[in-house]
């Protein structure tokens, strides 16, 4: 398969497994760990959705679906797959717990994205693109601008009866 291609249906595919089970485990909901809620309000400040400035603060602060996706995209390169995935969500497990973090959104996007590469390695779409393809989308919600994507997870979260009560 193009690398390109490989590269755009990683993307999307971690997008969605990161986003998807980040919001069903209610990231915009409330502030899970210390710092999220500042970062959320600091988001709303400057015209974001509280919901998701919530949801990305809560990125930011602990090993959620995001830093399970890309731990676990990491791991089955370094070590194949599914071991590596199952490797890390360990890891992830364990972070989460250090963190005093109440939640398994990392835990579950490590193994939901170990069977996601698992299948995908069927196409051709192998790990490194999995790597790639989540650094890509980390990129979308935390390094190009704070209040359209908090916006946009905050619609997300609506749709998904997960928007915070907070004011």
């Amino acid at each position: 398969m193009n690398e390109i291609i490989a590269i755009i249906i990683a993307v999307v595919l971690c997008w969605l497994n990161f986003v998807l089970i980040d919001t069903w485990m209610g990231l915009p909901e409330a502030p899970g760990v210390k710092g999220a809620e500042v970062i959320g309000r600091a988001v709303k400040k400057r015209g974001g959705d509280l919901a998701g400035g919530l949801f990305q603060g809560n990125i930011v602060c602990s090993p959620d679906a995001s830093a399970g996706t890309l731990l676990a995209s990491a791991a089955c390169y370094t070590i194949g797959t599914p071991e590596g995935g199952l490797v890390a969500a360990v890891l992830v497990y364990a972070g989460n717990r250090l963190c005093a973090d109440p939640g398994y959104a990392g835990t579950t996007g490590a193994l939901t994205i170990t069977c996601i590469i698992y299948a995908a390695s069927y196409i051709g779409i192998g790990p490194a693109e999995f790597i790639v393809g989540m650094v890509l989308a980390i990129v979308t919600i935390q390094g190009i601008d704070h209040p359209l994507a908090s916006k946009l997870l905050g619609k997300i979260a609506d749709k998904l009866g997960r928007h915070t009560k907070l004011t």
